[in-house]
């Protein structure tokens, strides 16, 4: 995949796998929009990958969560004259309790940072792409797609809509050029679950975000509408269509029952 002349823009590019994609993306010769809350986190990113790469980074900190973050990313790349050729959905957070103990507010937030954010973006970048006939969409689903846990009622269920969202879009996209892909990491190496403050909600051994991307783009080189990283992650993911309904549930429960008070973490 040679990208040079091209520009991704990649959601939570401040740390872990979305700084992991902007910079495998910036190797192959893309110019990177990177987003995400922190400033000083994505100037030093930006700076890192300019040296680095000789591709140009731009730097836009802002809050998904916010109405109107989408407009304002759109407003700022069209003043510049700027076109998206590949969009990564990578900006999300979850929160580790139950429901009946949580903040709703921050249950509210992670649908729209986790759903709401992904849908605005793509609907906003889409239609370009198949009017030209080329672009690609890259969202970050988990492994927590594809059962149901408790504890982490919200976010698996925010990333069962990724996976499904991604997959119909696959269908839709394809005719026109634009190739989709939802990726679907397990436990990976980033600050994720150190903010959380819950090793346990980390089931398995840790990846790293390296290997998500080029599982992602392994993926999306061979048209695939979605992938799991890692062969253990793979496994994990098929059981729950493999055991009754209500054990998958329960075994799901117990391997991410929380040991002390709930956090949460964010990936923005």
């Amino acid at each position: 995949m040679d990208l040079r002349g091209q520009t991704a823009l990649v959601t939570g590019a401040s740390t872990g796998i979305g700084l992991a994609f902007a910079q495998e993306l910036a190797s192959r010769g893309a110019d990177v929009v990177l987003v995400a809350r922190s400033e000083r986190k994505l100037r030093a990113n930006a700076d890192e990958i300019i040296r680095r790469h000789a591709v140009r980074a731009e730097v836009f900190a802002v809050d998904l969560e916010r109405p109107g973050a989408v407009d304002e990313i759109a407003r700022r790349l069209d003043a510049a004259g700027r076109q998206i050729d590949i969009l990564v959905n990578n900006a999300g957070f979850a929160t580790h309790g139950d429901v009946a103990t949580a903040d709703p507010a921050r249950q509210a937030a992670q649908v729209r940072l986790n759903c709401l954010a992904i849908v605005e973006l793509t609907s906003r970048f889409l239609p370009a792409m198949t009017t030209r006939g080329a672009g690609v969409v890259v969202n970050v689903a988990s492994t927590a797609a594809y059962q149901p846990l408790a504890h982490m009622a919200v976010y698996s269920a925010t990333k069962a809509f990724i996976l499904t969202y991604t997959e119909a879009l696959w269908a839709e996209a394809k005719p026109a050029g634009v190739r989709v892909i939802a990726v679907s990491p397990g436990a990976t190496d980033t600050p994720f679950f150190d903010v959380v403050g819950a090793e346990e909600a980390s089931v398995g051994r840790r990846r790293t975000p390296r290997q998500v991307v080029a599982t992602a783009l392994r993926g999306l080189e061979k048209g695939r509408p979605s992938v799991v990283d890692g062969t253990m992650n793979k496994i994990v993911a098929g059981l729950p269509r493999a055991l009754p309904r209500r054990a998958a549930i329960q075994i799901a429960e117990r391997s991410v029952r929380p040991n002390g008070p709930a956090e949460h973490a964010t990936t923005q």
